[in-house]
């Protein structure tokens, strides 16, 4: 399809409209734009427009309309010389130039107009990556986009922090409501299921979780936070072990605190000597548990303290640990 014939009111049309471009709708921007300008974006792949997205417009033989033009929130765009907006959300480019074209021979601006419509920039798609990763990032799903290549976007997972699972929360259509994918961190890595590897086109939210951390701090070797073990029991004995064990003067009984769903502390009585002993059964710890040795003076550590310790990061808790025990 080609440019033939202008109608002749079109010059005298577009002189009086085009003044008027910036009395426009603020919510359909309109912004002049150089034909080099537009010819850049050839390398973008064609994928369908969404809102917020950025367009390019020309028209052949007509360079007064050549301009950018940024999709509203509503779907549409709106041009000087049409009387009305043009709904163009999940069209593609070329399906955006036949209607434009359509719209200007409809208005009898044009006989034959030859559009072209190309996307200057993507904002319709966001991706975002959070939790344990290196660098939590939000992206725009352009081109083919996997799973794997978010969290190499962000930098990859962190060990030791990361759990055992992503969630990928993404929309379900229309409907506004939201569906809730679990992929196994390990499984997907090692390239073995490829269908864990899951192609994004764009509003996922890609959360990787800290995995569960136990704190343990007084008589030991090594205090601080140390992972929950994934598939593993989690035992005072196993997390004795991870601080490196006791040190000289430990006392036998040690406290082990626990929040509860409504955030409150209790405390748990550990028979610890008896436990190394094997004299009693071990005691099965969680996430978010305190565990305490104290020294042979049996000294008690405070509700307070015990509230610092886990409402700080990691990095924060070591400090902290660091400043107990000088």
């Amino acid at each position: 399809m080609c440019h033939r014939t202008k109608f002749p009111g079109a010059a005298a049309f577009l002189v009086a409209v085009l003044p008027l471009a910036g009395q426009v709708d603020p919510a359909h921007p309109i912004v002049a734009a150089p034909v080099a300008d537009l010819s850049a974006t050839a390398n973008l792949p064609l994928q369908p427009v969404g809102p917020e997205d950025l367009l390019g417009l020309q028209v052949y033989d007509a360079p007064e309309l050549t301009r950018t033009v940024r999709v509203s929130d509503d779907g549409t765009i709106r041009l000087p010389m049409l009387s009305k907006t043009v709904r163009v959300e999940g069209l593609l480019p070329k399906d955006i130039e036949t209607l434009v074209a359509e719209e200007l021979q409809r208005e009898k601006l044009f006989v034959d107009p030859y559009v072209t419509v190309n996307v200057v920039e993507y904002h319709s798609r966001p991706i975002s990556v959070s939790g344990a990763v290196r660098t939590p990032t939000i992206f725009q799903a352009i081109g083919n986009v996997t799973l794997i290549d978010a969290i190499t976007r962000a930098g990859g997972v962190i060990p030791d922090q990361a759990g055992s699972e992503i969630l990928v929360t993404k929309p379900n259509g229309n409907t506004g409501q939201q569906s809730i994918q679990r992929i196994n961190v390990k499984a997907l890595m090692s390239g073995n299921e490829p269908e864990l590897n899951l192609r994004l086109t764009g509003g996922e939210q890609i959360r990787v979780p800290d995995v569960g951390k136990i704190i343990v701090f007084g008589s030991v070797t090594h205090p601080g936070p140390i992972p929950v073990l994934d598939g593993a029991a989690n035992t005072v004995m196993t997390a004795i072990a991870q601080a490196q064990g006791t040190i000289q003067f430990y006392s036998h009984t040690a406290y082990l605190y626990r929040p509860d769903d409504k955030g409150s502390m209790h405390e748990i009585t550990v028979p610890l000597g008896d436990i190394l002993a094997r004299k009693k059964p071990d005691m099965t710890l969680q996430a978010k548990d305190v565990l305490y040795v104290p020294d042979s003076s049996k000294r008690r550590i405070t509700q307070e303290m015990v509230t610092a310790l886990t409402g700080t990061g990691s990095s924060a808790a070591v400090a902290l640990l660091y400043v107990l025990h000088r």
